[in-house]
């Protein structure tokens, strides 16, 4: 019995193409796409629990451990507060910022440009 459910187990991974899902994503296995997920994943709790970081202007990707942070920041502070988060997520190897400050002069806003 042991062996069928194992036996179906394996004909319902590779009939989903669950082996196939990582190399879409650039990922060298399966277990590094679910390890990429779940490091996403976790910075993003972080920003939802975090007030000052805006978890709806900052997108975040996560590449063989690498955490890719891009969007806008109301502020450098902001900015850096959202890389530390990456940062102390386990398992991160390192995070590239590519956040964008918010202009905060006049001419930003009477451009048509909202503020959040």
């Amino acid at each position: 019995m042991r062996r069928l459910i194992q036996a179906v187990v394996v004909a319902v991974a590779v009939a989903s193409g669950v082996a196939g899902c990582a190399v879409t994503k650039g990922q060298e296995t399966t277990s590094q796409y679910v390890d990429d997920a779940t490091i996403t994943t976790r910075v993003k709790t972080r920003y939802a629990k975090d007030p000052t970081v805006s978890a709806m202007h900052i997108k975040v990707d996560t590449m063989k451990g690498v955490v890719n942070l891009s969007g806008t920041a109301k502020s450098e502070a902001e900015r850096a507060q959202a890389e530390k988060l990456a940062a102390s997520v386990p398992d991160v190897k390192s995070v590239q910022n590519d956040i964008k400050v918010e202009s905060t002069s006049s001419d930003a806003n009477s451009n048509g440009s909202t503020n959040r």
